[in-house]
């Protein structure tokens, strides 16, 4: 199995490098998605937040309030602190058994673990190599109010509220510039999949998998 871990700002073109590594044959893994998956109703995360929070955190239904949970946490560090001590070891838990699988079901597999948190959330996954994608400031910013509809004062705060980008980019094995063209950040993506494909050729050449 090659392990990859995908990493980059909010709007810095993360989602396009990981579809188009899907696209070449890799196995997607979403932290955002598992992070909405651990927290479903009947999850010991949920009990865990309901615990720690209050039951105003729930809707009627048993399910998670996400705004009345945002309310808490937004701008409050120890509140979001004790929120991330509960879901970051569920989504370590549940992303490690799914990595598992996939090298389960093949060998070969190459995993991309698309995770946006991975610098603020001290991710240590057994990674072949760290991608980030990286986009300037400005450029996120104008990319979260034209697609998707930010206002500029939130988008900045946004942006801002994330790691710093040289945090990052210090853990790089390797960097994807996203402020050209969608067709330069695609043959970036081309010359990193064939990278990895000589990096496995060599390792079966090796005698390992």
């Amino acid at each position: 199995m090659y392990l990859i871990g995908l990493t980059g700002g909010i709007a810095s073109g993360k989602s396009t490098v990981a579809r188009r590594l899907y696209e070449h044959g890799a196995v997607h893994i979403d932290a955002d998605d598992l992070a909405r998956r651990v927290v479903e109703p009947g999850k010991p995360a949920l009990a865990a937040i309901a615990e720690e929070f209050g039951p105003g955190v729930l809707r009627h239904d048993g399910s998670l309030d996400r705004a009345k949970l945002g309310e808490l946490v937004f701008g409050d560090e120890e509140a979001r602190a004790r929120l991330n001590a509960i879901v970051h070891p569920a989504v370590r838990e549940l992303s490690s058994r799914l990595i598992a699988k996939a090298e389960q079901e093949d060998p070969d597999a190459v995993v991309v673990y698309d995770v946006p948190l991975l610098v603020e959330a001290s991710v240590d996954h057994p990674f072949d190599l760290v991608v980030v994608t990286s986009a300037p400031r400005r450029t996120q910013v104008k990319r979260l109010v034209e697609e998707r509809g930010f206002d500029p004062i939130q988008a900045e705060a946004r942006v801002d509220a994330q790691a710093d980008n040289a945090a990052r980019l210090a853990i790089a094995d390797v960097v994807i510039d996203t402020d050209g063209t969608l067709a330069h950040t695609m043959s970036q993506t081309d010359a990193l999949w064939h990278r990895i494909e000589e990096e496995q050729a060599g390792r079966s050449v090796g005698g390992r998998s």
